[in-house]
């Protein structure tokens, strides 16, 4: 028999497996893999496998079931459009478990999360930062534990330089939020957490993006923005790595990508208001006014994006962050 190498979780219908199911199932056949969901990378004899969107990092691409370093099938399962609200609380269930935790910033997006996962939270952002007053005034309505790990200046620049050094040359709004996301790996790697519940996804998935409400063409915005998912995770997926944790989306779960894309472009963004389904589940959860609430996006609300672009103008580079990322690579990386 082969033996199984398991990095994260397997489940089928709404309910993880253990290693000796999975082990089991591969067993009788390896194929059987691309009917696995969750967040995985397996090995198992000559068969490699990961998840949909590749939230596990692992050698092979993601999404694919490789035999031999060919890929000869997709990973899924493909399941039906369901009822949104019980997509999203199956995906968190599956997720709020083995010690984990919620990054929290107050918009609705994490609010949900929070609310349903009943976990510990972590906010970042600089004092008096508009997450950290969002997510603490949010956790004490909630009755969960907040941390609030509070930057400065020269803590956000350190975190820059090892997102450049972990991400290569990336853009400002990688950067960015790659900058916000150590800080919460770094929590949890302190305190042996392994996963982290984020709201990733849902901004794509719902309409959830200021711009939206001026494209002329919203389905094909939202496409665009869905299929740039994964290069999302990636970038995500190597700095928990770093820190031996893992982000754990559970707007990404393949249930609520389901129900999410079969509503109606015109459904999620509507008189002004993005993401409306997901308000409305949000408001049977969550206080009206942390469900209905414009969020700033969490480089913006932590005030990590302000302090980048000081950072940048301080080192003589008043009118381009990208330019100060990318020769602060070339220090770095000695070309």
């Amino acid at each position: 028999m082969a033996e199984l190498l398991l990095k994260g979780w397997i489940e089928q219908g709404g309910r993880r497996f253990s290693e000796d199911e999975v082990l089991a199932v591969l067993t009788e056949n390896p194929r059987n893999v691309s009917l696995f969901g969750g967040e995985f990378y397996l090995r198992y004899g000559e068969w490699q496998a990961r998840d949909r969107f590749g939230i596990m990092p692992g050698p092979c691409p993601a999404g694919t079931v490789t035999c031999d370093g060919e890929v000869v099938g997709r990973v899924g399962p493909d399941y039906p459009a369901g009822d949104l609200e019980e997509a999203i609380v199956t995906a968190v269930g599956l997720r709020a478990v083995d010690g984990a935790a919620v990054a929290l910033s107050g918009g609705v997006d994490s609010a949900l999360v929070a609310a349903l996962a009943r976990l510990p939270a972590v906010v970042v952002g600089l004092e008096g930062s508009h997450d950290r007053r969002r997510a603490l005034a949010l956790a004490e309505i909630l009755g969960i534990p907040c941390d609030a790990v509070a930057v400065t200046e020269r803590e956000v620049e350190g975190a820059l330089q090892e997102v450049v050094a972990l991400l290569g040359d990336p853009n400002p709004v990688d950067a960015s939020i790659a900058t916000t996301e150590v800080f919460v790996a770094r929590w949890a790697e302190e305190r042996g957490i392994r996963r982290v519940l984020t709201g990733q996804g849902a901004d794509e998935l719902f309409g959830g993006y200021a711009r939206y409400l001026e494209t002329d063409d919203l389905a094909a915005a939202l496409e665009r923005d869905v299929a740039d998912l994964p290069r999302q995770v990636a970038r995500d997926g190597a700095v928990a790595a770093h820190y031996g944790t893992a982000f754990s989306p559970p707007y990404l779960d393949l249930r609520v990508v389901a129900a999410a894309r079969a509503i109606p472009p015109g459904e999620k963004v509507r008189d002004g208001v993005r993401k409306a389904p997901l308000r409305k589940v949000a408001e049977r959860h969550i206080p009206p006014e942390f469900a209905r609430a414009e969020k700033k996006a969490m480089q913006y609300g932590s005030g990590i994006w302000k302090t980048i672009q000081r950072l940048a103008c301080h080192n003589g580079y008043k009118k381009s962050v990208q330019g100060y990322l990318t020769d602060m690579g070339r220090d770095m990386h000695g070309f």
